[in-house]
């Protein structure tokens, strides 16, 4: 699969950020804890307002009532008042009137209380207007006073709020009233009654009801904590030994304490990895002993293979000599006992592969030279199908360190492939190299293969069509034991193409053993239009970032912009 360009990739730092900054990947523990104390301070706010609601109306509704039994008492007082001065002097009368207000206004119960007394209707004598506080009547407004006309024998009151010397403002609570009394007329009585104790009796509930919100979070936050680690300390060791088995470790298991829910959890996983290790275990023989099946059969092979080609060579040699029908089956024998002993050189060859035995022999080579003698090789196979091979070889220092028979072996192959598949038409060849290593295109133009079946050419025995008749005797191992040649020399192979256009090969071979290739100097993604495909082929090829060893190229992500420091104006997607 292709992946982004260097210059394109986040920088790792902005990747964290952009990471840390989703809350998916934070910790377990650490958003148990937080949707824990986002939860709780929700709870404790709502609680907490409602109970002081509660206790502000509760305070509110029982000093109203008490100053309401306390006016039915002034309001009592002062008719009897009124009542004793009814026949008394009119200056009598207002002194007496005076005092009584000014004596009023200084009672309550321990808290100060206000009294203003305006005469409505009299008897003769027409009383000032009296008030403990002149102020207060800045209080008394329309409203109240037509309800204290409308409704005589009631009391009516309302919240108001009055400055203090210090200039803050002070809940308190007006009440009115009318008090008629025969012979002495009517007069409204206007009391008011300071809500400063009751409001500090809230602030200091309020108070504490903050402090115990605080110290209930602050339990419930390390309950969070405690019960979070309860839950992510067995899945971290569950992960951990998970990590340890996709590293190989298979007897990797977690210790498992209890028989709740995360103790079966531990249970599971550990049956999973006993299963996981005994299939292992099962795959690992059984791969041995196909292995050693492929390498047995092959040796045994041999022997009989080898008299049989013995009396195929006789039969050549006498073909001359026999009928007609019978030297048709001769010459069918022959092509068979031929097609049979390369199966079994390529059947040896894999199992050298699969046992780690095969090795390279590595010396300095021209990539050029043995392009050119691969192309001798394949020339006439080319000429029977009446297939043009376009060759642009680099001509410049295009050595390396490489196993030459090996690297002859893989360019056959390609050779081979694309002649035989490049439905007559032409088929090129180029070569090229830079500083760290050098690389070999094959390109026809017969019926390609699918991006799809890109990715699935170099499987053992793997035909895109499996309809389709091999007409040059091919084993199906060719592409797989050149991919292996080219992974024992740390390089890639690598085949990219369109249905019904072509198919690419590119073979990419770092100049020295056990460079790690991170591009190649030709394309492998080109246009198969003939007059682009000239256009594009250079003494100077341009560079491309590496798609990753082993694998193809991803079609679908191939939108990416190319590196201008890597690529030049024809780098690969």
């Amino acid at each position: 699969m292709s992946t982004p360009l260097d210059g394109g990739a986040p920088a790792p730092e902005s990747g964290r950020a952009v990471l840390g900054a989703d809350p998916r990947s934070w910790p377990l523990a650490l958003r148990v804890v937080l949707v824990t104390t986002l939860l709780s301070i929700v709870a404790l706010l709502t609680v907490g307002a409602y109970l002081s609601s509660v206790i502000a109306d509760g305070l509110y509704e029982q000093r109203r009532d008490r100053v309401l039994e306390e006016t039915l008492e002034v309001r009592s007082d002062l008719a009897e008042t009124l009542a004793q001065i009814s026949g008394a002097t009119s200056t009598q009368q207002q002194d007496a009137v005076n005092a009584f207000v000014q004596t009023a206004g200084g009672q309550g119960g321990g808290e100060r209380r206000e009294v203003v007394l305006i005469p409505v209707e009299t008897a003769g004598t027409v009383f000032p207007v009296a008030s403990s506080d002149g102020s207060l009547f800045n209080e008394l407004d329309d409203e109240l006073t037509a309800a204290v006309a409308d409704h005589p024998e009631a009391m009516s009151w309302r919240s108001i709020g009055r400055e203090d010397s210090a200039g803050d403002t002070l809940p308190a609570l007006l009440v009115g009233t009318r008090v008629i009394v025969p012979g002495a007329g009517s007069y409204d009585l206007y009391l008011v009654y300071s809500l400063e104790e009751e409001e500090k009796t809230l602030a200091f509930v309020q108070r504490v009801i903050l402090g115990g919100g605080a110290v209930l979070l602050a339990l419930i936050v390390g309950i969070a904590i405690v019960v979070a680690r309860m839950v992510t300390t067995p899945l971290k060791k569950a992960a951990h030994a998970a990590e340890r088995m996709a590293a190989g470790d298979l007897t990797s298991r977690v210790e498992v304490a209890g028989a709740d829910e995360l103790a079966r959890v531990g249970e599971s996983f550990n049956d999973m990895a006993r299963s996981l290790a005994q299939k292992v275990d099962d795959l690992t023989e059984l791969s041995h002993l196909q292995q050693r099946f492929v390498s047995d059969v092959s040796h045994e092979l041999r022997t009989p293979l080898t008299t049989i080609r013995m009396a195929s060579s006789v039969l050549d040699a006498r073909s001359g000599d026999l009928p007609g029908e019978l030297r048709r089956t001769a010459e069918l024998l022959s092509a068979q006992v031929r097609r049979f002993e390369v199966l079994l050189v390529d059947l040896l060859e894999i199992s050298r592969f699969d046992a780690g035995a095969a090795e390279l022999e590595a010396h300095r080579e021209d990539i050029d030279a043995l392009v050119e003698r691969a192309l001798e090789d394949v020339r006439p196979l080319a000429v029977d199908r009446g297939c043009l091979l376009d060759v642009h070889l680099a001509g410049d220092d295009v050595s390396a360190m490489v196993d030459a028979r090996r690297i002859d072996r893989i360019l056959r192959n390609l050779l081979t492939n694309a002649i035989e598949h490049g439905a007559g038409r032409s088929v090129l060849v180029q070569t090229a190299a830079d500083a760290e290593s050098v690389a070999v295109v094959v390109q026809d133009h017969g019926h390609g293969i699918s991006p799809e079946d890109a990715q699935h050419v170099f499987d053992r025995f793997w035909r895109a069509d499996p309809s389709r008749a091999r007409t040059i005797g091919g084993t199906g191992l060719g592409l797989s034991i050149s991919a292996e040649d080219a992974r024992l020399h740390d390089g890639w192979l690598q085949a990219w193409g369109q249905e019904g256009e072509g198919a690419v090969f590119r073979l990419t071979i770092p100049r020295r053993p056990g460079a790690v290739l991170t591009r190649s100097p030709l394309l492998l993604e080109r246009s198969f239009d003939r007059d682009e495909a000239d256009a594009a082929v250079s003494s100077t090829p341009t560079g491309e970032i590496r798609v990753g060893p082993e694998v193809l190229p991803d079609l679908e992500e191939t939108t990416e912009e190319p590196d201008p420091d890597l690529d030049g104006p024809g780098g690969e997607r």
